[in-house]
């Protein structure tokens, strides 16, 4: 697994890059690759810090896996290829976004276009094996994207971190709440949403008018 990430991600986390469990991570990603099909492809395993170099970071949003469907995953949290149907995770945050800040629902689930803004669309794990979520789980992802978590906190000023469920919320204990803006709900999918621990949550106006009042260009959802 070559590492192809922008120069000032590789700045701050070289140190990761050279520990022993990224050599063993890295050894177990190739492996998985040759042997199976696995998403994203290779070259956009690192798409969130290509996409988001870290002095532009605004909004930091944390999923769990990429996507294990065919065609879905491109490197970015939550985010679907163009064309590709969206996910019901997906479908739900749009809606959210609908009801909250009065946007349409678009078209295409490709999220590069709120990367490009400052939003961090990060997966704790960031590979996956064809239709087994999970499969890339406990191989050193998770270790890897808390220390970027907690980059991301030593190292921005004013960023706002959305954690979704239980799994992100957990993250909380890696980042300054002093000097950030941590939002929290249930995640948005069906199984949570429909409980009633999603819809409502304006996390999208919320995260605005932090920004806005830190005086920070505000991120358009649409």
């Amino acid at each position: 697994m070559e590492v192809r990430i922008d120069p000032s991600w590789k700045a701050v986390l070289q140190n990761e890059f050279d520990k022993p469990y990224f050599a063993t991570l890295t050894a177990f990603v190739k492996e998985e690759y040759k042997k199976n099909i696995c998403y994203p492809k290779g070259q956009q395993i690192f798409s969130a810090f290509n996409h988001c170099p870290l002095p532009k970071v605004k909004v930091v949003l944390l999923g769990q896996d990429p996507y294990h469907g065919a065609g879905q995953a491109n490197g970015l949290c939550f985010s679907v290829n163009d064309g590709i149907a969206h996910p019901p995770s997906l479908v739900n945050i749009f809606k959210e976004i609908s009801d909250d800040v009065a946007l349409p629902y678009p078209i295409s689930g490709n999220l590069e276009r709120w990367a490009t803004q400052g939003v961090l669309l990060l997966n704790a794990t960031l590979t996956v094996r064809a239709n087994e979520a999970g499969s890339h789980q406990h191989q050193g992802w998770e270790t890897f994207t808390d220390n970027v978590i907690k980059t991301v906190s030593d190292n921005c000023e004013h960023v706002v971190f959305m954690l979704w469920g239980s799994f992100a919320k957990k993250k909380t204990t890696l980042i300054d709440s002093t000097k950030h803006c941590i939002l929290t709900s249930g995640h948005p999918s069906p199984l949570s949403a429909n409980k009633g621990y999603w819809f409502g949550n304006k996390h999208f106006s919320k995260a605005n008018d932090y920004l806005s009042s830190v005086g920070k260009t505000v991120i358009n959802w649409a």
